[in-house]
């Protein structure tokens, strides 16, 4: 461990700069180096680690608690082109005027959904009702 004021001098001599490295260790770590350069590589990493960051997008499908069983077959198959596409999809069955009492059929409709799309969807967030719309979020499976 060498004192502040030595290690500060020793860096003025070879004409580079004292640069903290690790301030939460205990003595912090100090290295002599040209600080512009170490900010240039922090960067880089931070750009890095933001490019292997997974990013997904949200996409929605809306159905009504009378959707027949053709028309949903072709949801769902949309419903797989974006899964397959690495997006999130937030499905919802959208309740208008006395629609409202036929929450058991949309239950049926979401739970359909998710027992098709399991081979290739995880559930995130399972059905719930949100006002009038009935909503639930299908991820891609992780690899």
């Amino acid at each position: 461990m060498i004192p502040l004021d030595t290690a500060l001098l020793k860096a003025d001599e070879v004409g580079l700069d004292l640069v903290e490295v690790s301030p939460t260790a205990n003595p912090p770590v100090c290295k002599i180096m040209d600080y512009g350069r170490f900010r240039y590589q922090q960067t880089k990493k931070m750009q890095e680690a933001r490019k292997k960051q997974a990013v997904y997008q949200l996409k929605e499908i809306k159905l009504r608690p009378k959707t027949d069983t053709h028309d949903l077959e072709i949801k769902i198959g949309h419903l797989k082109r974006f899964i397959e596409k690495k997006n999130k999809v937030k499905v919802t069955v959208m309740f208008r005027g006395r629609e409202i009492t036929m929450r058991g059929r949309a239950r049926e409709l979401l739970d359909q959904i998710a027992e098709t799309a399991k081979e290739f969807a995880a559930i995130e967030m399972y059905p719930k009702m949100e006002g009038r719309t009935m909503t639930m979020v299908l991820a891609p499976k992780p690899s």
